[in-house]
């Protein structure tokens, strides 16, 4: 059999290919970044608030979170996340009489670490979109009696979205990579999907390639949708040169 055969078959969906676990696995790499993105999304919304906030010990909380969860490794706070909700899920446990073993669900630990850390970058990205907003758009609003709440959702959040989205694409493209770490715990994303066929085949290079061409192509589709994204917002912006 050719190389180029045996590798299709290998990694083919076939009843003896990987293709279909390797897809699922794919998935399973998306689904756990998109929640950890957004969760971080969430968080990361908070600590701008914070940061922004007139009171010292409010902006100097938020400015110890960024510095902490930006210094520490990810794989750090994967294990914080896993180890620390298994013992607390555990000591639960024991309050019912229930004295074995209660692991962390990998899934949620995954969504925890990447939301936290993400939430960090997230953070800087909307401050400084937000310093990027011009004080005369928002001093207008409050001249012609703008109260916060609208005036929040309907010239600052647009604004501060429309100069965000390239940092926060950036931002994502980082939480794509990073969930690989979560295999750590157990996950069958990606990358451990890729390690699992690897043993089982003694195969390693073919697999690992295909993982590489997976995580390309998730991520080349990531930017392209964040290019639309970012080329929506700014339409009626632009100027003819």
């Amino acid at each position: 059999m050719a190389p180029i055969d045996s590798y299709l078959a290998l990694v083919g969906f076939e009843q003896t290919g990987w293709g279909w676990l390797l897809l699922t696995a794919a998935a399973m790499t998306i689904g756990v970044s998109v929640c950890g993105f957004l969760t971080g999304t969430l968080i990361g919304t908070v600590i701008t608030f914070m940061q922004l906030s007139r009171h010292l010990t409010i902006r100097w909380l938020a400015d110890c979170y960024t510095t902490v969860l930006r210094g520490v490794p990810d794989l750090l706070v994967v294990y914080l996340f896993y180890f620390g909700g298994s013992a607390l899920l555990g000591s639960l446990g024991g309050l019912f009489g229930y004295q074995g073993f209660i692991g962390m669900p990998a899934f949620l630990t995954g969504t925890l670490a990447l939301g936290v850390v993400s939430a960090a970058y997230q953070a800087e990205v909307f401050r400084g979109a937000y310093r990027s907003v011009a004080r005369g758009e928002l001093e207008a609003a409050s001249a012609v009696g703008m109260r916060p709440w609208p005036k929040f959702r309907r010239i600052v959040a647009p604004l501060v979205l429309r100069y965000a989205i390239p940092g926060l694409g950036n931002t994502w493209q980082l939480v794509l990579k990073e969930s690989a770490l979560i295999s750590v715990t157990g996950l069958v994303e990606l990358l451990r999907q890729s390690q699992i066929a690897a043993g089982s085949t003694r195969r390693p290079f073919e697999f690992y390639l295909t993982a590489v061409v997976l995580y390309l192509i998730i991520t080349w589709l990531s930017s392209i949708l964040f290019r639309r994204m970012e080329a929506r917002t700014i339409q009626g912006t632009r100027r003819a040169l």
